[in-house]
C-alpha cells in the first residue's frame, strides 16, 4: 500500500491544510485583467469548454468490504478541445486512473494497478444555443486497460455520452451522462451495462472561488444496483508561477451503494489550465 492507516489520516490533514492555505491566498486575478479571470473561471466550470485543461486528481474512499477498507485512486484527467470548423468543437475527454486498494476481507491481498482508462468524444457547438444552453454529444470508449483482473471489466465498452449545462450570473447547472456497453473481451467476465449520470450545480464568486455539488451516480443493469455518491467541493483559480491552476478539495457521502461498497470519502484536485 502507499501508505497505513496512520500515514493515510495524516496526508489527508495535510491536503486539507494545503487546499484552505491555497484557497485562503489566492493570487489569479491580482495579476491577470479582472475580465480575463472570469473567462476562465467561467470555463473551467464548463466540462465541454474550448480550454485545455489537465487535472491530476485523488479520491479516498472508506469503510469498504467488512474490514472498512481504504481505497486510493489517483486519476489524470486531461481535456483537448479540437477547433473542427468554424461553428463546431471536438472536446476529448480522458479518464486514466490507478488504484490502490486494501483487500475488503481478512486475509485478502491488498490491489494496486492500473484501471479502464475511458475516453469521451464531445461534438459541440462553439456558441450556446438562443436560449444560452451549451451542449455537446458523442461516443464514449472503454479500454480493458487494467492491469490486475480485480480492477477493470476486461471488456471492451462503448456507447453514447451527452452533456447539457447553462452558466448565468455565476451559476454552473446541467447533467452529463453516458451509457456503455461491452462489446468484445474476456467472455468469462460479465457483461458491461451502465448507466452514468452527474447532474452538476455550481457558483463561482467574484474572487473565483467555486462551491459546487454533483452525484455521479451509476446504473449496473446486469446486477441492478446503484452506486451514488453525492460530491460537495470548493475549488479556487490561482496562479503556480505564471501558469494559471486550480485547486479544488471535495468530500463525499454515498447515499447508495452496492453490498461492500465504501461509506465516505474526500477529495483532492489540482488542474493545470492552458488558456489560449
Amino acid at each position: 500500500m502507499i501508505c497505513n492507516r496512520g500515514g493515510q489520516v495524516e496526508f489527508i490533514v495535510q491536503a486539507i491544510g494545503l487546499a484552505a492555505l491555497l484557497i485562503a491566498n489566492p493570487a489569479f486575478g491580482q495579476e491577470t485583467g479582472a475580465d480575463a479571470a472570469a473567462e476562465l473561471a467561467k470555463k473551467l466550470a464548463n466540462p465541454i469548454a474550448s480550454l485545455i485543461s489537465v487535472p491530476l486528481k485523488w479520491n479516498w474512499d472508506d469503510g469498504i468490504g467488512p474490514e472498512g477498507a481504504e481505497r486510493n485512486t489517483f486519476l489524470l484527467q486531461p481535456v483537448i478541445p479540437l477547433s473542427l470548423n468554424e461553428s463546431q468543437n471536438l472536446i476529448v475527454r480522458t479518464i486514466i486512473p490507478y488504484v490502490d486498494a486494501e483487500s475488503p476481507v481478512s486475509g485478502g491481498s491488498d490491489t494496486s494497478g492500473l484501471g479502464d482508462i475511458v475516453q469521451s468524444f464531445f461534438f459541440s457547438p462553439k456558441a450556446p444555443t438562443a436560449g444560452g444552453w451549451v451542449w455537446g454529444a458523442g461516443p464514449v470508449i472503454s479500454y480493458p486497460s487494467a492491469s490486475e483482473d480485480v480492477l477493470g471489466s476486461e471488456k471492451w465498452s462503448a456507447g453514447p455520452t451527452i452533456v447539457i449545462l447553462k452558466q448565468e450570473k455565476g451559476w454552473t447547472y446541467g447533467v452529463l451522462a453516458n451509457h456503455l456497453w461491452s462489446v468484445a473481451g474476456e467472455d468469462n467476465r460479465a457483461d458491461v451495462n451502465a448507466t452514468f449520470v452527474q447532474p452538476f450545480l455550481s457558483f463561482t464568486t467574484k474572487g473565483r472561488t467555486t462551491l459546487g455539488v454533483n452525484t455521479e451516480s451509476t446504473y449496473d443493469w446486469e446486477g441492478s444496483r446503484w452506486t451514488v455518491p453525492i460530491n460537495a467541493s470548493v475549488s479556487q483559480l490561482m496562479r503556480f508561477g505564471r501558469r494559471p491552476v486550480s485547486l479544488a478539495f471535495g468530500a463525499r457521502v454515498y447515499a447508495d451503494r452496492p453490498p461492500g461498497g465504501p461509506d465516505w470519502g474526500l477529495s483532492l484536485t489540482f488542474t493545470l489550465l492552458f488558456p489560449k
